[in-house]
């Protein structure tokens, strides 16, 4: 089974020693979170995230199914991820790792089942028919905080995806294209984001958003899951070194920090987004128009 290669023993051994110092290999401060880029593709629900040299991309779609027996009012969500080579060599299509499960399920707890999606507004008839939604995440390149990134990427292609509007009349019911009318954006309630702590010398020294060569010596870990009000979606921590109640208080505080910047940031994007959008759909609109009074003038 294909391998990530290790630090060498020189490496381990400065790595550490500088941590120990307060130093980090990449110039950060212990405590600070690397550079977030989000950008959207141009289908509704497409979105690129790149956390420092880590890059991850999501893409939502969504289909008319039937709902669960034991859910008629709800429509359905749901979260697949893919760890390939591309990513890191570690990684093999078509056989999930132990590090791949434990990401799917932290994922899943951290955006389904804390309902940051309203699913009761994905229903369309009860117990007949509603939209399952469907995020599938793609791992391009590894360099730490998958956790971290495929979450913001899912929230983003969440906040960005646009469904086509639908009408029932009686028993029949019509699925409208994105030219007869506009779509309509997912009903989401909050914005879960994960910030991933690791703990190096015994849990004496907290390290966020680790690069991969520092998750490699790292001694444990834990995730924090929040919205920019401060509501607290999950705490993960599998394992590893035991930490204080006064350190995990310490860590949400500064994650509640790192989740209201990339909130903001979010929005930001997502208005540039629909600035661009209006400005090339008003272009093409009138590129329509000049060319129809071209064709009246020869006629």
């Amino acid at each position: 089974m294909p391998r990530e290669p290790e630090p060498s023993i020189i490496e381990k051994a400065f790595v550490l020693q500088a941590l120990q110092e307060g130093v980090r290999v990449d110039g950060r401060r212990l405590d600070e979170f690397r550079k977030v880029d989000v950008s959207f593709g141009d289908e509704y629900g497409v979105a690129d995230v790149r956390l420092g040299k880590t890059r991850v991309i999501a893409r939502v779609s969504a289909e008319v199914t039937k709902p669960y027996p034991d859910r008629p009012f709800d429509g359905i969500f749901s979260i697949t991820t893919e760890l390939g080579p591309m990513a890191s060599p570690a990684f093999e299509v078509g056989r999930s790792t132990e590090q791949e499960v434990l990401l799917a399920r932290l994922i899943e707890k951290a955006i389904r089942r804390s309902h940051a999606i309203d699913t009761e507004s994905l229903c369309i008839v009860s117990g007949q028919k509603c939209w399952s939604v469907r995020a599938d995440v793609h791992f391009l390149d590894h360099d730490g905080a998958l956790v971290d990134a495929s979450c913001i990427a899912v929230v983003s292609a969440l906040a960005h995806f646009r469904r086509p509007e639908v009408s029932v009349e009686g028993e029949k019911v019509t699925i409208h294209t994105l030219a007869e009318r506009v779509p309509v954006p997912l009903s989401i309630l909050h914005h879960p984001i994960c910030v991933t702590f690791s703990f190096f010398h015994g849990g004496e020294t907290v390290l966020m958003d680790a690069t991969l060569q520092e998750e490699q010596l790292r001694e444990g870990d834990m995730t924090v899951t929040l919205n920019k009000h401060g509501e607290v979606c999950q705490i993960s921590k599998a394992g590893g070194t035991p930490i204080e109640a006064l350190v995990l208080m310490k860590c949400a505080n500064k994650a509640l920090v790192v989740v209201r910047d990339i909130t903001e940031l979010l929005v930001k994007k997502l208005a540039q987004d629909q600035q661009f959008r209006a400005r090339r759909d008003n272009l093409l609109e009138s590129n329509a128009a000049n060319a129809r009074d071209m064709k009246s003038d020869f006629v």
